[in-house]
């Protein structure tokens, strides 16, 4: 009888499927131009049979199923697959390499891999030291998930899911080193995908072009999955290239993006973006990081018709919580905007009471949106959840009506490009090398990245900035490592010790 009333991640597309079957849904390129298009009935019958696979292979509701690939359609079934066959998804950051992808498969428990065969090797060097029991392949091979489904019977699944079940683990840095698994819930990714819906404006004919990548909590559920939601035709790229992006909004009279800061800057600086032709863009977004009010100035001024919504959240919220619609730009350039439908949010001091309009604090959610916890950190949950409230780590200010204007980051974080890095992990790797004596990551404000990650070392013996980069090269994905190093004979610090990474961001931008 549950199956009556159940609304899961995977009947978002098979309701869609029902209600317009010759739809296209999906048109996807590849880096080599190889384009691949699905209707609605056709990437629904493909999650089902590419479910099928999965639990032919041994997997059982619950068990976890990382992804470790670029954008795909393959990596979209994967995700759908995961969903309908009661697995839960566990989406990794692509550029992450060695010992850090190591601690995700591991931490998150997952028994089976789905990776890109260009990205095979780097799994294969670390399984051993994970639970991984089965690689699957996602495209590009014929024994692969997206060869597997793209044909052939649509199997029958035994299987019942539930709305409160776990699907997917989204990953966030925090205050340490090591990142902590978000727990999602079905019910929580379709209160957001309705959220999205409410203060997105998404339409059907909106021609959407997806360009950040999947394993973000962003590109995938408050853009893709909605507009599966509703029917729309979306259009999905590989890796985002500026010219190829400028070039496909006017050939294909894209109406919808989204993009992080860093690459409307890119587009905002190439060389097509004045010659290009982008009046079919109705919708722009942005989000995952501040924009630059003199990027943004110049987008609006280019584009006069074009309406932006200012994305303000995190992974933890599905990710949606706040947005600053086209019509509230004008007045409130500066402003994350206002909490979504199903969010309810207060802006609260140290001891957790609520503080007057205009004065700073940490911003407080609760919702139905939210995850159900970290997954196997009982404290780390705890600490978050405190007070009945989750605690997001951003220090905010509210206005008399309601509107969010980030005033910093609480946690320890750098934004770089839209991803978070956790400074501390940063530190610590650098911290191997035998030179350094001690060492602060701090976020510098840069043109193209937004913030830039910038260490400030006190060396014990001589040692060079290439060496240290070298060094932090060995240990950490590529945009962790930083991207200068300055050195002091010590760090500022307060009368009891305490690092004031305060002083060291003014003394940097000064």
């Amino acid at each position: 009888m549950s199956g009556l009333r159940a609304s899961t991640v995977a009947d978002v597309l098979r309701r869609t499927a029902a209600r317009v079957p010759d739809r296209v849904a999906l048109r996807f390129v590849d880096s080599s131009g190889r384009e691949s298009e699905w209707t609605y009935a056709e990437l629904d019958d493909a999650v089902s049979r590419a479910a099928g696979v999965l639990l032919a292979a041994g997997a059982t509701a619950g068990d976890r199923v990382a992804a470790y690939g670029k954008n795909s359609d393959a990596y979209l079934i994967g995700f759908l697959a995961c969903a309908r066959a009661g697995l839960v998804h566990v989406p990794i950051n692509y550029n992450l390499t060695s010992g850090e992808l190591a601690y995700l498969l591991s931490q998150s428990g997952s028994s089976v891999a789905l990776v890109d065969p260009a990205l095979a090797s780097r799994v294969d060097e670390v399984r051993a030291e994970t639970s991984v029991q089965r690689v699957v392949p996602l495209r590009d091979d014929e024994k692969s998930l997206l060869a597997q489904c793209s044909s052939g019977p649509v199997p029958e699944l035994d299987v019942a899911v539930s709305d409160d079940d776990l699907v997917q683990l989204l990953y966030t840095s925090g205050t340490t080193s090591l990142p902590k698994g978000a727990m999602m819930t079905h019910r929580a990714l379709l209160h957001e995908y309705l959220s999205c819906l409410v203060a997105l404006d998404f339409a059907e004919d909106d021609q959407p072009l997806h360009v950040m990548p999947l394993y973000h909590s962003a590109q995938m559920h408050v853009f893709l999955l909605p507009y599966l939601m509703i029917g729309a035709t979306n259009r999905l790229v590989e890796v985002p290239e500026p010219g190829d992006v400028l070039r496909r909004i006017e050939q294909e009279r894209t109406g919808s993006f989204f993009a992080a800061p860093t690459v409307w800057v890119a587009l905002a600086n190439h060389a097509d973006f004045e010659g290009r032709d982008l009046t079919s863009l109705r919708k722009a977004y942005y989000g995952a990081s501040i924009m630059p009010g003199p990027v943004l100035q110049r987008l609006r001024s280019r584009l006069p018709e074009l309406g932006f919504y200012n994305c303000f959240g995190q992974s933890e919220i599905a990710p949606l919580a706040a947005v600053l619609r086209p019509e509230e730009h004008e007045e409130r350039p500066d402003s994350a905007g206002r909490p979504v439908l199903f969010v309810e949010a207060k802006v609260v001091d140290e001891q957790g009471e609520e503080v007057p309009p205009g004065e700073s604090g940490e911003v407080v959610y609760r919702s139905p949106q939210l995850c159900t916890g970290y997954w196997d950190k009982p404290e780390e949950t705890a600490e978050a959840f405190r007070g009945g409230w989750f605690h997001s780590g951003d220090l905010v200010r509210r206005d008399e009506e309601g509107y969010l204007y980030v005033v910093d980051r609480i946690k320890d974080v750098i934004n770089t490009g839209g991803v978070l890095v956790a400074s501390r992990e940063v530190e610590d790797a650098l911290y191997t090398h035998p030179a350094v004596g001690e060492v602060a990551v701090v976020a510098v404000p840069d043109p193209k990245w937004i913030e830039r990650v910038v260490a400030v070392v006190v060396a014990k013996d001589e040692v060079t900035e290439a060496e240290l980069l070298d060094h932090a090269r060995e240990r950490l994905a590529g945009f962790k490592v930083p991207k200068e190093v300055r050195f002091v004979p010590d760090l500022p610090r307060n009368s009891s010790g305490k690092l004031l990474k305060r002083v060291l961001r003014e003394q940097l931008t000064a």
